[in-house]
């Protein structure tokens, strides 16, 4: 047998003196010098043919084939594996697509672009008959299937399907953005939110929806904003019937049903749902101000503030109420002044029936119940239950009167002040009786007006 071998080796070299020594030959001569050196292995060890050899002699047979690279140090077990890899140092590509001109490096690589040509792909799943080009593409796959998370994160035993997840995730923990704007000078964790970024700057939009014409930077938001127009929420809430678009709306929402709040305020006690609403947050802290007016020095603490109030400066208001000839500059205040028309009052108080049409009336409302009073003057033990309440009364010690009346000098406290005391300049009377016609400039007149002369 050996004998049989050996001869059919020398035979293989001398046909190979008279023709090319390509890569392939190459590999055919040292498989079978390999397959000779196994057999004489698995005489002297007893190991049937396609039995694994023993670990020893893989060992011997790792040693004696060893072939170092010159330029980096790592070893190979073939001249024809050493002469592949030496290609990335060189950045010779002899392998080309005849069909498009690509080169790469290693025929295996030629091999499994032609896939791109023939369209085949060998590799399917048996879950759900979706097949690939590359086996390893199928394995990664298959942990759609499997839900198999094997990718954990050590600083916090968080668990990923990818492992470019958990690198990406990693990054947070390390608070790493190596990717900055050369305009801005803003950081970022990933290349692909950076160049997204830099569209803002160059104004590129190439995505555009071709049912709304209404352009995007890149071509996910495009395929995220034609859902709007599908209705298409595949994403469904487990706790109640909402919804979703986004998978990650989902998965934050749910957060209101269980009240997780993972991420916590690295200055205070402070807790969020949302990394954006985290980084808003501790710019209260840092006194971070990054986004800055292009008409005025006003700088803003986040993008949305800015463009709303850049609308003051060119006037623009897109959003028009499909009711009245009202428009807005956000789509909020638009939904919620639409609500005025059709008396819709989604927020529910959960200590009683009151209803309203905005969350943050509600939130205020509920802090009769609960008699929480969040917010503490300065200047003495006063608080109260609503912002802009505390604003006014610390006027009271500051003297700051910031609305001036634009007929005479006299300035006022509240804005509520300033626009009553203007009725005595323009003569208006909003206030009219049902009754009898009478007009009047304040409500309290009205008031008495009502109770002396037609209760």
């Amino acid at each position: 047998m050996k004998s049989v071998k050996t001869q059919f080796i020398k035979e293989d070299r001398e046909k190979m003196r008279h023709t090319e020594d390509t890569e392939e030959q190459t590999d055919l001569i040292e498989h079978n010098e390999e397959r000779e050196e196994l057999s004489e292995s698995e005489k002297k060890n007893h190991v049937r043919y396609r039995e694994k050899p023993k670990q020893k002699d893989l060992k011997k047979r790792k040693k004696k084939k060893s072939f170092p690279c010159t330029q980096c140090g790592k070893s190979f077990t073939s001249k024809s594996l050493l002469k592949r890899h030496m290609n990335i140092h060189t950045g010779e590509k002899p392998f080309t697509c005849d069909q498009c001109g690509r080169s790469f490096s290693q025929s295996a690589n030629l091999q499994l672009h032609m896939s791109i040509h023939t369209g085949e792909k060998p590799h399917t799943c048996d879950q759900c008959g979706k097949s690939f080009t590359r086996s390893s593409t199928l394995m990664t796959h298959m942990n759609i299937h499997t839900r198999e998370k094997q990718y954990t994160c050590d600083q916090c035993g968080k668990a990923f399907l990818w492992v470019s997840n958990l690198t990406k995730h990693l990054k947070l923990h390390a608070k790493e953005k190596p990717h900055s704007c050369n305009l801005c000078g803003m950081s970022f964790r990933l290349i692909q939110y950076l160049k997204a970024h830099q569209k803002k700057h160059t104004g590129v939009r190439e995505y555009m929806c071709f049912e709304c014409e209404r352009t995007f930077i890149s071509a996910s938001l495009l395929k995220l904003h034609e859902k709007i127009h599908t209705g298409e929420k595949p994403y469904k809430c487990s706790h109640c019937d909402k919804r979703f678009i986004v998978s990650s709306h989902l998965k934050r929402h749910e957060m209101i049903h269980t009240g997780e709040k993972p991420l916590k305020c690295s200055h205070c006690d402070e807790r969020f749902v949302q990394s954006g609403n985290l980084k808003k947050h501790e710019r209260i802290h840092t006194g971070e101000k990054p986004f800055k007016c292009s008409h005025c020095d006003e700088r803003f603490i986040q993008s949305g503030h800015l463009k709303i109030h850049e609308m003051t400066h060119t006037g623009e208001k897109p959003y028009k109420c499909s009711h009245c000839d009202k428009r807005f500059s956000v789509s909020s205040s638009l939904k919620t002044h639409e609500r005025i028309h059709t008396g819709e009052k989604p927020y529910k108080c959960s200590h009683c029936d009151d209803r309203f049409s905005r969350s943050e009336y509600l939130k205020t409302h509920e802090r009769i119940h609960t008699g929480e009073k969040p917010y503490k003057c300065s200047h003495c033990d006063e608080r109260f239950s609503v912002l802009s309440h505390l604003k006014t009364h610390e006027r009271i010690h500051t003297g700051e009167k910031p609305y001036k009346c634009s007929h005479c000098d006299k300035r006022f406290s509240r804005s509520s002040s300033l626009k009553r005391h203007k009725r005595i300049h323009t003569g208006e009377k909003p206030y009219h009786c049902t009754a009898c016609g009478e007009c009047f400039k304040h409500s309290s007149s009205l008031h008495n007006h009502t109770k002396n002369k037609h209760s």
